[in-house]
C-alpha cells in the first residue's frame, strides 16, 4: 500500500476540522495562513496533531475545495513529514501558493534533501518548523529552505536573542510562532523577525482610563438607533453627520461581499439595505475606522470570520430565523471589540444596548451563542478532539456541517476584503 493511501485510509474523510492561522508581516498585514487539520474525536487525543501524512491525506481529500477558497491570494503554510515529502500526492498542492513546512522530526538524509531540491525545481518553497536550536541537522536543510520558524514559547527569552543572531547568519527569513502577547510581539520585532504567527493582535490590551474615540462612539450610537425603532430620516441624518462614516459605509455596501446593484447615496443605501443589513455594515465599519484600520487588517478579518461563522451556525440550526442569525453575527463580530478599543467588554456593552443573550455570550461565553463563540475560538486555536466535538454536539451540528460553514465564511470574508479572484 502506498504511504499516501495508508494515510488516507487511517483518516475518515469527513472526520476532521480545518484551522487557519494568520501569519503577519512586520507591517501587521496578512501575508499567509498556516493550514492545520485536526481529528474530530470524542476524546482529546486529536489523531492528526502530529501526523503530517494524515494532514496531507486530508489535503488530498480537500483539494477539490481549491486553495483559493481557503486562503484567497495569500500563501498557505502546510505541515509535511518525510512520508508526505517522498510521496507523489504532495504534487496535488499548487506550488506557487504553498510553503511546505518540514516538521522538526524529519531527518535530513541524502534522499530527503534530493527530494526537497526536486520539489524546489517545481516551484515549491520550504520552511523548517519548530526550530529551538541551531543544530547540524538544520544546517543541512537550511540551504534549501526559505523560512525558518522559531517556536518562541519553547526558547527561554535569554536564549532567544542568541538563537536569532545565529539564525540570521543564514540569510533566511525568520518567522516567530506562538506569539500570544503584545510584549512577545515587540520583543520579536526588536530581534528582527520578518513574520509573526499567533493571536497577539486579538488579545485585548486593556488601557486604564481609555475612552472610546468619538468616531467609534458615533458608530455605536448609530447602531443603537438602527436597532431601536428610530425612523429612517433620523438614521440618515445621523449617518450624514459624519462624512467618514458616510464614505466608508458606501464603500462597504458596494463591496463584492454585498454584491447586487451599485448604491450611490445614503438614502438609497438605507432604503435598499434595510435595517438588518445596515446594522451589519456598521458593525464591520467599527473595525475599519478604529485606528484607521483597513479591510486587510487581521483583526477585521478575524472578527468578520467569527461573525459569519456564527451567523451560518445559527442558520444551520434555525434556517427561517433571520433575526436570530443577525444576533449570532453580532456576537461573533463584537467578540473582539475589547481588543479593538482596548477597554473591557463590560464597559463596551455599557455603551451599547444588546440583547441579554448576546451579553451573556460575550461576557461569560454562556448560552447557545456562547457555545457557538467557543466553537469559533477552538477552531482558531486548532484544538480538535473532545472540546470541539462536545460543543458541536450541544449545538446539534456535524463535523461536515462545520467544515462547510468554515469554507463559506472564509469565502465571504475574502470577498468582503476586496481580494481579487
Amino acid at each position: 500500500m502506498h504511504a499516501e493511501a495508508a494515510a488516507a485510509a487511517s483518516v475518515p474523510s469527513n472526520d476532521f476540522f480545518l484551522a487557519r492561522q494568520p501569519i503577519l508581516g512586520r507591517d501587521q498585514h496578512l501575508v499567509a495562513f498556516e493550514l492545520l487539520f485536526r481529528a474530530a474525536g470524542e476524546d482529546d487525543d486529536a489523531k492528526l496533531t502530529d501526523n503530517a501524512a494524515a494532514t496531507a491525506a486530508v489535503i488530498s481529500h480537500a483539494s477539490q475545495l481549491g486553495m483559493e477558497q481557503v486562503v484567497g491570494e495569500r500563501l498557505a503554510f502546510v505541515n509535511v513529514d518525510e512520508v508526505v515529502l517522498m510521496s507523489d500526492f504532495v504534487r496535488f498542492l499548487p506550488p506557487h501558493q504553498v510553503i511546505l513546512e518540514i516538521l522538526e522530526t524529519v531527518k535530513p538524509t541524502q534522499a530527503l534533501l534530493a527530494r526537497v531540491a526536486e520539489l524546489k525545481e517545481l516551484g515549491f518553497k520550504f520552511a523548517v518548523d519548530d526550530v529551538v536550536e541551531h543544530s547540524p541537522e538544520l544546517d543541512r536543510l537550511v540551504g534549501l529552505v526559505d523560512v525558518i520558524k522559531v517556536d518562541v514559547k519553547l526558547v527561554p527569552r535569554e536564549e532567544l536573542e542568541r538563537l536569532v543572531a545565529s539564525l540570521r547568519g543564514t540569510g533566511k527569513k525568520l518567522l516567530a510562532e506562538k506569539v500570544e502577547t503584545l510584549d512577545e510581539f515587540r520583543l520579536c520585532m526588536d530581534l528582527g523577525f520578518e513574520y509573526f504567527q499567533g493571536y497577539y493582535f486579538a488579545r485585548p490590551v486593556i488601557l486604564s482610563g481609555k475612552k472610546i474615540a468619538p468616531s467609534e462612539m458615533a458608530i455605536l450610537r448609530l447602531l443603537e438607533l438602527v436597532s431601536s425603532d428610530a425612523d429612517a430620516a433620523s438614521i440618515e441624518t445621523a449617518v450624514k453627520r459624519d462624512a467618514l462614516i458616510s464614505l466608508n459605509l458606501l464603500r462597504l455596501v458596494n463591496s463584492r461581499a454585498a454584491s447586487g446593484t451599485r448604491i450611490e447615496s445614503l438614502a438609497q443605501a438605507l432604503q435598499q439595505l434595510g435595517r438588518r443589513q445596515l446594522q451589519r455594515w456598521l458593525q464591520i465599519l467599527l473595525y475599519t475606522t478604529a485606528g484607521g484600520a483597513e479591510l486587510a487588517s487581521p483583526l477585521l478579518q478575524l472578527a468578520t470570520t467569527r461573525g459569519k461563522l456564527l451567523e451560518l451556525m445559527s442558520l444551520a440550526r434555525a434556517p427561517q430565523d433571520a433575526a436570530r442569525a443577525d444576533r449570532a453575527f453580532t456576537v461573533g463580530i463584537m467578540s473582539l471589540a475589547d481588543a479593538l478599543f482596548s477597554i473591557p467588554m463590560r464597559d463596551i456593552l455599557d455603551n451599547v444596548e444588546v440583547p441579554d443573550e448576546v451579553r451573556a455570550a460575550l461576557i461569560e461565553r454562556e448560552g447557545e451563542f456562547g457555545t457557538m463563540l467557543r466553537v469559533a475560538e477552538l477552531l482558531e486555536a486548532a484544538e480538535g478532539g473532545g472540546k470541539l466535538y462536545n460543543a458541536l454536539c450541544r449545538l446539534d451540528l456535524s463535523v461536515a456541517q462545520i467544515r462547510s460553514i468554515e469554507l463559506q465564511a472564509f469565502d465571504w470574508v475574502r470577498e468582503l476584503t476586496h481580494e481579487p479572484h
